[in-house]
């Protein structure tokens, strides 16, 4: 178990620094832009990191099953 723990360490970091990615870099934009662009720059980062958190999730998934190289299907 302690192995599956190690594979779901980088997923969970991958993450997390591309969230924090989208908050700075469109939150840089934002500060920038006005008008619609505002609505539309401050949407983005919400989709992004929303499909972000996602794929973590079901990449976790995959671990637990004892899929850790899904690569090999292909």
């Amino acid at each position: 178990m302690n192995l599956h723990k190690n594979k779901m360490i980088a997923p969970i970091v991958v993450a997390v620094i591309l969230i924090l990615y989208y908050v700075v870099y469109f939150g840089f934009l934002i500060a920038l832009l006005g008008g619609i662009l505002r609505w539309v720059l401050g949407i983005l980062p919400l989709v992004f990191c929303t499909v972000t958190v996602k794929v973590c999730i079901e990449r976790i998934n995959e671990i637990k099953k004892g899929e850790e190289d899904d690569i090999s299907k292909y």
